[in-house]
């Protein structure tokens, strides 16, 4: 464990060295599309390795990752808009997206609005898919994307806190497993409770 953790810690910290804040927008640009890459694996090492080495800074990575995230909804948005609810209800599936999250989604989007943009960066399932149903819909782009950099900025910000926090445990970058445990246990804990008392509650079919 501790050899795996070191190994994909310096593959990650070679990669932000050639790439820097580029590679950070391209993931978290892939991370706001149909691809479950999760930004709790992007922007945390990157604040670790912007304060070991001085190449990037917090404010960049946040700004990065925000218009990273930015530009994989923005596409999301676009393509769902085009295509119509029709087209992708019947095609997602072949594009990881499935009729029941769209479905999901969709509920999310009519109960909460404008603001339903803004809360969904800040939480799981509901970030990488909220751009279809606001494009199936054709909400207005602009409020759209205003609420997406907000809300994505707040995100990205606490996923350096956290990363910094991280990087201040020597046990944990030492690749400890009861450490990296701890760490892993804690995050899906926050995020089971997050995901089950608020979104799930919210995104279930109303009662017929």
């Amino acid at each position: 464990m501790h050899d795996l953790f070191k190994e994909l810690f310096d593959w990650y910290g070679r990669s932000l060295d050639s790439g820097g804040l580029w590679l950070v927008a391209l993931l978290m640009a892939i991370e706001s599309s149909i691809v479950p890459l999760p930004s709790e694996l992007v922007i945390p090492p990157a604040a670790i390795l912007a304060q070991r080495s001085g190449n990037m800074t917090i404010t960049g990575i946040v700004i990065a990752g925000a218009l990273g995230s930015w530009v994989g909804a923005t596409v999301m948005y676009w393509a769902s808009r085009w295509a119509g609810r029709p087209l992708v209800m019947r095609y997602g599936k072949f594009f990881l997206v499935a009729p029941e999250k769209v479905e999901k989604a969709e509920r999310w989007a009519e109960q909460f609005g404008s603001f339903g943009i803004f809360a969904s960066r800040l939480l799981p399932v509901v970030r990488h898919l909220i751009g279809i149903p606001a494009g199936i819909v054709r909400m207005n782009y602009w409020k759209f994307s205003a609420f997406t950099l907000v809300g994505s900025a707040l995100w990205c910000g606490v996923l350096c806190w956290v990363g910094l926090k991280a990087g201040n445990d020597a046990a944990l970058m030492q690749g400890e497993l009861h450490r990296v445990a701890l760490w892993l246990f804690g995050a899906l804990a926050v995020l089971g409770v997050i995901y089950w008392s608020f979104v799930h509650r919210h995104m279930k079919p109303a009662a017929k």
